[in-house]
């Protein structure tokens, strides 16, 4: 492990100075596990979003002087960028306030006009709340029904039961590209074949892919795909929907108001074309700005890079987590920048609320993932989670967090 190790810390030393968060008030270092949630910020993305806001600004779309020239021209140059880092086109991509509205778009629009009484609509165990409450709330509406693909073993999304289960009346397959609590990592282009086989779209969640891993939507054939910027070292309130052109043209708008319109009487209105049909009223300039310097800043430093780095990190931990007879990990051994654990007796918050005290923060709790803890048997897990600036100074000190609390609790560090 002494190879691995010593490149993972000198890897994320590198870039670990581009992030004013992980510094904590005292001025020792924070040792942040908690990416999968929500990254800390570069200072670039920083920067951008600051000029964005400051001597950049103004409007898009609306204004004839050249600054609003300007800032329309760094606002569409921004949808053109997230576009080809996913590798889409830029009209194929919807800006929305995240992965979240993302889903509801394309709950509300495609599948409001495509999911019918009777139809059915294919999740997995694993999902994501988001990827849950609004197919939920549209089979409701219209009469559908919702099926669970459930999880192999090494809790990977079982594709051959997907097989088995998927038949012409399902519409729809809306799975996890990576989950947020596992890292497992879903086969897309199987996922896209066995969808298409019956007549269905995939729709793919990528908030804990596109950060972790090169994506192509294009070679992995999904019909929707969504992310959310905030994950990918960008900032809050923003994020996207991809989808490809010809279903993105035959879809109705969602939300009315400004920049969404082609022209508006009282007796009728007729719409822009896609994708500003789907973004009414004065868009998120700077967030989309800051969101496009945040994809330049990670293909800079190389999402194979980044994975690689992450699954070293991943390893080391589940081999020293491993090595304790009272911990349980969730997940297969190649899990995404993701380690879920529980350890006997030792409940997550208490086991976060100490690590807190040694500036480690993980997360604890159900993670938006209600019924996956039910199929774990467990109320909620123990989650680390890294990045690119992650290194191993910050499984160091979540090892040690675990020994002191530990002792704290059990009276011993094993």
């Amino acid at each position: 492990m002494n190879a691995p190790a010593a490149l993972t810390r000198s890897a994320g030393d590198l870039r670990r100075a581009d992030f004013p968060g992980l510094v904590g008030r005292d001025g020792a270092p924070w040792h942040y596990l908690d990416t999968a949630a929500t990254s800390q910020k570069p200072q670039a993305v920083i920067d951008a979003m600051a000029r964005a806001m400051g001597e950049d600004y103004a409007t898009v779309h609306r204004g004839v002087y050249a600054r609003s020239a300007e800032m329309t021209a760094a606002y569409e140059g921004a949808r053109r960028k997230i576009a080809r880092f996913i590798g889409g086109q830029e009209n194929e991509l919807v800006f929305t306030r995240g992965a979240t509205e993302a889903i509801n778009l394309v709950a509300n629009t495609w599948g409001q006009a495509n999911i019918g009484a009777g139809d059915r609509i294919l999740l997995s165990q694993l999902e994501h709340h988001s990827n849950i409450v609004p197919w939920q709330m549209l089979a409701e509406r219209v009469g559908a029904h919702i099926d669970v693909c459930p999880l192999t073993d090494d809790h990977q999304i079982d594709l051959d039961a997907a097989e088995a289960m998927l038949t012409e009346r399902h519409g729809l397959v809306a799975f996890g590209h990576v989950s947020n609590v596992l890292g497992s990592v879903l086969d897309a282009k199987r996922a896209a074949g066995l969808a298409h086989k019956v007549g269905a779209k995939l729709l793919l969640d990528g908030c804990q892919s596109a950060p972790h891993m090169p994506v192509d939507v294009a070679a992995l054939t999904c019909d929707f795909y969504v992310f959310s910027a905030h994950k990918l070292y960008g900032p809050t309130g923003i994020g996207a929907l991809w989808a490809r052109a010809d279903i993105l043209d035959a879809m109705p708008p969602w939300e009315g108001g400004g920049a969404m319109i082609d022209r508006v009487t009282f007796e009728k209105t007729t719409y822009a074309p896609a994708p500003q049909r789907f973004e009414a009223g004065t868009p998120a300039i700077t967030e989309a700005i800051a969101f496009a310097a945040a994809a330049d800043y990670v293909s800079d430093v190389g999402l194979d890079q980044i994975h690689a780095r992450e699954s070293a990190l991943v390893a080391r931990l589940r081999q020293e987590l491993g090595a304790m007879n009272d911990v349980r990990l969730f997940g297969p051994a190649d899990s995404a920048g993701i380690v879920s654990f529980a350890i006997d007796d030792i409940h997550p918050h208490d086991l976060g609320t100490i690590l807190d005290e040694a500036n480690v923060a993980i997360r604890a709790g159900h993670h938006c993932a209600q019924p996956l803890m039910e199929h774990l048997g467990v109320p909620a897990t123990a989650r680390a989670s890294f990045a690119l600036y992650s290194n191993d100074d910050d499984v160091d000190a979540l090892l040690e967090g675990i020994a002191r609390t530990r002792r704290l609790f059990l009276g011993t560090s094993q």
